[in-house]
């Protein structure tokens, strides 16, 4: 008796008008339901019709857009479904509409999504629907992306269910209103650009800026909310009759957008203009005031000059007249050292600078060998050492700019500065000519007496590599002390040890007794004062395997010693530990094994000029705090010694015994 109602379903109450007895019948009927519950009746009979309504004329397409794969359109927007028909505008049976439902679906399932682009329509598959209507698309459109805005924000559950976009929701097999569209990447979407060749250079430029956040993470995210618009089938919301099109929308936005992109690809582009800091540093180093000169730097000798000029176009920023008045030896608070020290003009000009004469490809090092190099300990302590910490980097190809030349230093020590710069060395205060170089440094570097830091040094240089220089300089061949015996000495059985006896003060008084000591705990003994060449002396140096001596310069030449060998300290009567402090730290720090004896009174020759209740004995500190001078005339000028051999034999037997065991170890 059922006939199809015009919603689209079978309704739920069927009439038949045969005759006036049915007539009848049907009166009867209706006046026995009670006027309440007929009208409940006819709410629920609209309600059923309603749904039938919807069920047949608008889910097809629902559906067709939840089971399409996923594309983009022209602009990179969120995909949009297509229908096969105009299911709207027709009425089905429930079993033909099951039929035209499966269709669909399977059709939908090679269906791409497409969208409108300056009146063109463009395609990112070989099959995106171009016959269906463009009504029922819009209104696909409105049931799967209405709900989002304009930017394409998910507010789906799937959408909150994975925040990052980055993964896809799997749908249930046998359940097709469970399926949730899958992300789009940023690769697919940028392909699919590529094929259709609409967009215009804004919007890929756009989409570019869009496509290059910091991290991956945020890659994904962005990718998934600026192209995706997921789909719950439970919330769907109702059809919207008109909705502008999403791509004018996001052509709206890329046009918004565009001037930002511009404006970060030109901050990427420009390199930031390196920041100015003082030419000169006079205050991290408390030993040596320095400058570092980086740019168009001219030295000028005639005037002890060294002048950086500004480059075209420098800015307050990046450049600034300085000028600074620089001592370039290490002893800056010892104002006796620093006396006959010339003073080095630094600045930094725009104009006026004198036009160069000689253009070098290296870099310059400008300092002074006056001060104190006369001593021994401090011509290496203040310049040999602090010269190969600031130029062994450069491998020779450096040029040395000496202010206050002194012609007999540099020659005794020229094995070293050759072996430092494959120059000549530049006597600056006599040199008329204008150098221009890149790189100047005005000082060199230096860390402390005698003493390399590896963790502030350029390349990790250590006290080991200083001495592995100065011995391959003098070309001596021990590098390891005995008794390796690929270094020993021909004939050579016992260790030796080299005497160090000074000439004038702090001499050793009884030298033959402390020979037989220690030729009797095993040592060979060489006894040697020094020469002023010091080539043979460090030869002598490099022969043996143990170096003594009272506190002085002689010590110096540990620096010869192979490493692994011995040195023994003895420190004179006078407090004078801190001034042992020179050849503590730096002998170990060589590699050595340090050894160091502190002498009593009755071992010094001062017993002999003063009253055993004399200050000198009784109150060094008091001496020592009447200043240097009254130091170095007490203790230092006026003291020998005279070593107590029963007392001294331990310290001969350690250092043997390191030997030994040196050798035992190597066998």
């Amino acid at each position: 008796m059922g006939m199809d109602g015009g919603g689209g379903g079978k309704l739920p109450y069927s009439y038949a008008g045969a005759g006036s007895h049915q007539d009848g019948k049907l009166v009867k009927s209706f006046s026995r339901v009670e006027p309440r519950k007929f009208g409940m009746g006819l709410v629920a009979g609209f309600l059923l019709v309603t749904c039938a309504y919807f069920s047949t004329a608008k889910f097809d397409a629902i559906h067709i857009a939840m089971v399409s794969p996923i594309s983009t359109d022209a602009a990179g927007i969120g995909p949009l479904a297509t229908a096969a028909a105009d299911t709207s505008k027709q009425q089905f049976d429930l079993g033909v509409q099951q039929q035209d439902r499966n269709a669909l679906s399977k059709e939908g399932s090679r269906a791409d999504v497409f969208d409108k682009d300056d009146g063109n329509t463009s395609s990112s598959g070989p099959d995106s629907g171009r016959d269906a209507p463009l009504e029922d698309t819009r209104r696909d459109e409105a049931s799967v992306g209405g709900s989002g805005d304009a930017g394409g924000v998910d507010a789906s559950p799937a959408a909150a269910a994975n925040p990052a976009g980055g993964g896809e929701v799997p749908a249930k097999d046998d359940d097709a209103t469970a399926a949730v569209l899958p992300p789009v990447s940023l690769e697919e979407a940028a392909n699919g650009t590529q094929e259709s060749g609409v967009l215009e250079d804004e919007e890929l430029r756009f989409q570019e800026a869009v496509a290059k956040p910091p991290s991956k993470k945020s890659n994904d995210s962005a990718a998934a909310g600026a192209t995706v618009v997921h789909s719950d089938p439970a919330i769907l919301p109702a059809p919207v009759q008109q909705i502008p099109p999403a791509t004018q929308e996001v052509k709206a936005l890329a046009d918004q957008q565009i001037p930002a992109v511009s404006e970060i690809k030109q901050a990427d582009s420009e390199t930031p203009a390196r920041e100015w800091k003082p030419l000169c540093d006079l205050t991290s180093n408390r030993r040596i005031d320095w400058c570092e000169l980086d740019g168009d730097v001219r030295v000028l000798g005639a005037n002890a000059s060294v002048t950086l000029v500004a480059p075209p176009g420098a800015d307050g920023r990046a450049f600034r007249e300085e000028s600074w008045r620089i001592k370039p030896y290490p002893r800056k608070a010892d104002p006796n050292a620093m006396r006959n020290v010339r003073v080095v003009t630094v600045r930094s000009v725009a104009g006026g600078a004198p036009a160069c004469t000689d253009q070098h490809d290296v870099p310059a090092l400008v300092f002074s060998d006056r001060g104190y190099t006369g001593n021994y300990f401090h011509a290496y302590t203040d310049v040999i050492l602090p010269l190969f910490l600031t130029a062994r980097q450069y491998a020779g190809e450096v040029l040395l700019l000496v202010t206050d030349l002194q012609m007999w230093w540099v020659g005794k020590f020229l094995p070293v500065f050759k072996s430092i710069s494959n120059y000549e060395v530049i006597d600056l205060d006599r040199d008329p000519r204008v150098h221009c170089f890149r790189h100047v440094q005005v000082g060199l570097t230096n860390h402390d007496d005698f003493s390399i830091d590896p963790r502030r040094a350029p390349n990790g240089y250590s006290m080991l590599d200083f001495t592995k220089f100065m011995r391959t300089t003098y070309g001596l061949p021990r590098d390891v002390a005995w008794p390796a015996a690929a270094n020993a000495t021909a004939g050579q059985s016992r260790p030796r040890l080299l005497l160090i006896a000074r000439a004038r003060t702090r001499r050793f008084v009884n030298t033959d007794e402390i020979v037989r000591g220690a030729e009797k705990v095993g040592f060979e003994v060489v006894v040697s004062e020094g020469e002023h060449e010091v080539a043979p002396f460090a030869e002598l140096a490099n022969s043996c395997d143990a170096i003594m001596g009272v506190h002085g310069a002689g010590l110096t030449n540990m620096v010869f010693v192979p490493t692994g060998g011995v040195v023994i300290q003895v420190v004179p009567l006078g407090g004078l530990e801190f001034v042992a402090g020179y050849f503590r730290g730096p002998s170990r720090d060589m590699g050595l094994r340090y050894l160091e004896y502190r002498i009593t009174p009755e071992e010094s020759t001062l017993i002999d000029q003063y009253p055993r209740d004399h200050i000198i004995f009784t109150d060094p500190e008091g001496v020592k705090s009447k200043g240097w001078e009254s130091l170095k005339g007490a203790y230092l000028d006026k003291q020998d010694v005279r070593l107590d051999m029963k007392r001294f034999r331990p310290t001969l037997k350690k250092a043997i015994a390191h030997l030994r065991k040196a050798k035992a170890d190597a066998n």
